[in-house]
């Protein structure tokens, strides 16, 4: 009888609880108002998956969560420094926003500038760019310049550009970035009902751990949490600057997406790894694509390579996690933005030139 009844009242209910955007969801902790207008792809809301696999590599008790970032609306975590960005640049009568990037930044800030009915422009390193991300932003209307440099010389330009024209910066040092994406720690928080013990980040330009451990800091300060975590960051070993402490020249690793040498939130990322505890290390190509297939293989999530080097880091530091230990390897950008990739570095059995017929297939398949 109870079964019926739940049956009965089956199309009563909401399946699903509409999100309303992280804007929204978080208005009382973000600088808006009610004269802000609000540009908004629903962004935020994404899962913090468990990883049984991973936490098994590690054992003593220990728990593995991811956070999907991916599962944004342009698929990566820009989406929720641009959010704010975007809707700040609005609310002050702009009517183009400029940005540097390695792909993730110039999708989303074409995918929210458009939206706003404002013109975006995007400098990228020419030929350095995964095609995935490049597509994006052309099919959203960016007008895309590829320059003779890296992402390093590129924001140097935009940041000119912006301080010489009526034209609105949108990278991390636009602080509205950092305030839409620290929203990602509140969201964490909200999901574990505390803070995680550690905090396994990938870092290219810095914004996101400094947006991180805000969000952290802000969530403890007000009560909503009784901890706050070590935030661990990895940068690829061909572009690691903060582990070496001096500038990479000429930054060079298959994870495009943190391929840069100079990062411009530098100082803010020394500080947070200060203050928390917490700690810089490289980690190697190899390294990234084995951990980028343990995610695809025995997770089933599919992410793209840059984000993997916080699951590489964590499992090169596995030694250093304390028992029972809750831990938050961060996500940043879905597999789809690189799929040349996944098509170079896979383990899977793909066959080709087969007879159309059951036999043949079946054959193929062990039976």
């Amino acid at each position: 009888m109870p079964l019926l009844r739940s049956l009965r009242n089956l199309g009563k209910r909401p399946i699903h609880q509409d999100w309303p955007g992280l804007i929204e969801a978080y208005r009382a902790w973000l600088p808006v108002s009610s004269s802000t207008p609000v540009i908004s792809l629903r962004e935020g809301g994404t899962p913090l998956i468990p990883a049984p696999s991973i936490a098994a590599q590690i054992g003593r008790g220990v728990r593995v969560f991811l956070k999907y970032d991916g599962l944004n609306p342009t698929g990566s975590f820009k989406d929720r420094g641009m959010t704010m960005a975007i809707s700040k640049a609005k609310e002050a009568g702009s009517e183009a926003v400029i940005c540097a990037s390695t792909g993730n930044t110039s999708a989303a800030a074409a995918a929210y500038a458009r939206r706003g009915g404002m013109r975006a422009f995007v400098l990228i390193p020419d030929g350095y760019v995964a095609q995935g991300k490049l597509a994006q932003a052309l099919l959203y209307g960016a007008e895309v310049i590829a320059i003779k440099g890296n992402f390093d010389r590129a924001l140097a330009i935009v940041q000119d550009v912006a301080n010489q024209y009526p034209i609105t910066l949108v990278n991390s040092v636009n602080p509205y970035r950092l305030q839409g994406q620290k929203t990602a720690a509140f969201e964490v928080v909200d999901a574990l009902g505390d803070a995680p013990d550690w905090l396994c980040i990938p870092v290219g330009n810095a914004g996101n751990i400094t947006a991180y451990w805000m969000g952290f800091g802000e969530y403890r300060q007000a009560g909503r949490s009784r901890k706050l975590p070590r935030m661990m960051g990895f940068q690829a070993a061909g572009s690691a600057p903060l582990v070496l402490g001096q500038t990479v020249e000429q930054p060079d690793t298959i994870a495009t997406a943190i391929r840069i040498g100079n990062p411009v939130n530098k100082d803010n990322a020394l500080r947070v790894e200060a203050e928390s505890n917490g700690g810089f290390m490289a980690v190697t190509d190899s390294e990234i694509i084995a951990a980028y297939k343990l995610l695809g293989n025995h997770e089933g999530v599919f992410c793209e390579p840059a984000s993997a080097a916080s699951v590489a880091g964590l499992l090169k530091r596995k030694d250093e996690v304390p028992s029972n230990a809750t831990v938050v390897c961060v996500l940043t950008g879905n597999g789809l933005k690189d799929p040349s990739t996944a098509i170079e570095n896979n383990d899977a059995r793909f066959h080709t030139g087969l007879d159309a017929d059951t036999a043949t297939v079946a054959k193929v398949m062990g039976f």
